[in-house]
């Protein structure tokens, strides 16, 4: 059984780490506004400790009735407030410019390592659990560094300041609440214990419910094409069941603290008076002194609370903390040797070599060692070659490898053993950037981003003009479409391109690799979704696209396929059958049963490979 001691919640060695790592990456470099926050807090606390002393003499000076100097306090008191309204004002807008610049800092510096992560490693995680590092963990740690700024330093300094005025007032009554404050230690850490076990739990399910979300939102046509509506109730209310129950228990602990530390704050007023009444009844106390100090008690009751939950703060961002480091810390397999060349480009001919790949779950996503998933084999042995300027096709059943192979050339993963080049040079040893820049893909996974249609197409070649722009359209069908938009290349397709069709999302997706202009050509279903006449216009200028340009395409229709130089059948991870359209239909193998179920029979497939 796992060990549960981490959950704990104490500052222990690994939270001090955790707290020095937190202020060396992300607020360490603000330390100078820091310092200035912090004189203006000592302003805040100073003008805060004057108050009971403003309040005896107040008193005195009624018993006297020293009438000129008695004017003069309303004068001292609005000097004061007016110092520590303003001081309070600009430390509050500074210490929050520090802690939301932190917070910004943390979002960039996650994106980019999600961006420079591995294909895999993004996927081993749902959608709505990456958001929720950047939503609700964030809130969370922004919580903590604030009220850890102020709370821990601020007020602070403010019950210092009031506890000297105390003293000042009077020394003994000051001894008794000293006595009974720190009491409330003890529940303030049992109830901290308790949040950062409930935040934990709290945020996992916050991630699962995001993910579910977007899931299910996602799937809204599906939902309703099956009439899915009430299993979807059923799980939606199950999820926000049980994030109701962790945020009620969340609630009950942090409910704790008022009560706990309102009982103590009551004992020590009760002290206070017993003791008070007895020292003036003596003539050892003044009323004067007697009224600022509960005045002194009073006023340090807010920030005493401040801090009694400055505990309960820290451990739920201690928790948001660690997740998102084990998201930060998470390496990347996929990265170039250092001093990497650029790929040279000779003529772009691809050659797979005994090439064998297995998916298998990221380390980190595992618990414990036998809790990691089997790898799944995906390649087992492929060899095969893409000549120069030609194209050579990917076809066979789903499943069998064939989106595999085209994720490796990219280096989306990397192949567990044997060679992958180009033009002689293996993939793993020439540097990203300019391998990816070699290589233009359309998948039939459209990715088109909420932005007009010109940059969508424009992402194929960041320096592109409007003329370039429209030319790549218009090579892939989609000007005519696309000048019947209400705004034209300016027009901003929606969420994914929901504003678009299927058909119309793939040519947008055809136009940028086009854009492009790429030696090599990675073809992944580029016309499934495409109806017969926008597929005719689109081979018709893939066929031009491709012509002299090294190109590999999958396809599980073979008449998008019939012309390339040379077709490999792909089955359970290797290449079974190799040839031409004619060959393979007279060898009468694999791809002669799949062309006969297509073509109608072996006579109908020699037939179409003939024309």
């Amino acid at each position: 059984m796992a060990d549960k001691k981490p959950d704990r919640i104490k500052l222990d060695s690994r939270s001090w780490t955790l707290l020095k790592r937190l202020w060396v990456d992300w607020l360490q470099e603000d330390w100078k506004r820091m310092a200035i926050a912090l004189g203006l807090m000592g302003i805040v606390a100073a003008a805060t400790g004057a108050y009971p002393l403003l309040i005896e003499r107040a008193y005195s000076l009624f018993e006297t009735r020293d009438f000129d100097l008695i004017m003069l306090l309303p004068v001292a008191v609005i000097l004061v407030t007016a110092l520590k309204g303003g001081a309070f004002y600009i430390q509050s807008v500074m210490t929050g410019s520090i802690v939301n610049a932190a917070i910004m800092r943390m979002q960039n510096a996650l994106f980019s390592h999600l961006l420079e992560s591995d294909l895999a490693q993004i996927g081993a995680h749902p959608v709505g659990t990456l958001i929720t590092r950047f939503t609700n963990d964030l809130n969370l740690l922004s919580n903590a560094f604030g009220k850890t700024i102020t709370n821990s330093i601020r007020d602070t300094l403010t019950v210092i300041a009031l506890i000297i005025s105390m003293f000042y007032l009077d020394w003994l009554l000051a001894l008794i609440v000293l006595v009974i404050y720190p009491l409330a230690a003890i529940p303030i850490i049992e109830v901290g214990r308790r949040l950062r076990r409930v935040a934990k739990s709290t945020q996992v399910h916050m991630g699962e419910t995001t993910a579910f979300l977007n899931e299910s939102l996602s799937g809204a046509r599906m939902i309703k094409s099956y009439g899915l509506e009430d299993y979807e109730r059923e799980r939606a209310g199950t999820i926000f069941h049980r994030l109701f129950q962790l945020m009620l228990r969340r609630v009950k602990a942090r409910a704790r603290l008022d009560p706990l530390l309102e009982v103590l704050g009551g004992i020590a007023v009760a002290g206070v008076i017993v003791f008070g009444g007895y020292r003036i009844s003596t003539g050892a106390g003044t009323i004067g002194g007697f009224t600022g100090f509960v005045s002194a008690l009073l006023i340090a009751a807010q920030p005493v609370r401040s801090i009694g939950q400055l505990n309960a703060a820290i451990q739920e961002g201690l928790s948001a903390a660690q997740r998102y480091y084990q998201l930060f810390d998470q390496q990347p397999r996929i990265v170039e040797k250092f001093g990497a060349p650029a790929l040279a480009i000779d003529k772009a001919a691809i050659v797979f070599d005994d090439v064998r790949f297995a998916y298998a779950a990221p380390p980190a996503l595992a618990e414990a060692e036998e809790d990691e998933p089997e790898p799944v084999s995906a390649l087992n042995g492929v060899s095969f070659t893409v000549p120069a300027g030609k194209t050579v096709a990917l076809v066979g059943a789903s499943g069998a490898g064939k989106t595999t192979v085209m994720n490796l050339i990219p280096r989306l993963f990397d192949a567990a053993s044997g060679t992958i080049s180009i033009d002689g040079q293996d993939v793993r040893d020439v540097s990203l950037k300019s391998l990816r820049g070699a290589i233009a893909l359309v998948s039939q996974d459209i990715v088109l981003f909420n932005d007009t249609v010109a940059q969508n197409i424009s992402f194929g070649r960041a320096d592109a003009d409007r003329d370039a722009i429209t030319e790549a359209a218009r090579a892939a069908a989609a000007h005519d479409f696309i000048s019947g938009l209400p705004e034209g290349y300016d027009t901003v397709v929606g969420d994914r391109g929901s504003r678009l069709s299927g058909g119309e999302r793939q040519r947008l997706s055809i136009a940028r690799a086009i854009l492009k202009d790429a030696p090599i050509l990675l073809l992944d279903e580029a016309t499934s979704s495409l109806d017969a006449e926008s597929e005719r216009q689109i081979q018709v200028a893939l066929d031009r696209l491709t012509r002299n340009r090294t190109t590999l395409v999958i396809a599980h229709r073979l008449a998008t396929v019939r012309n390339a130089h040379q077709i490999c059948v792909m089955e359970a991870g290797r290449v079974v059958e190799t040839g031409t359209h004619s060959e393979l239909v007279v060898k009468g193998g694999i791809y002669a049963k799949l062309a006969a179920l297509q073509f109608g029979g072996v006579k109908a497939a020699q037939t179409v490979g003939s024309l």
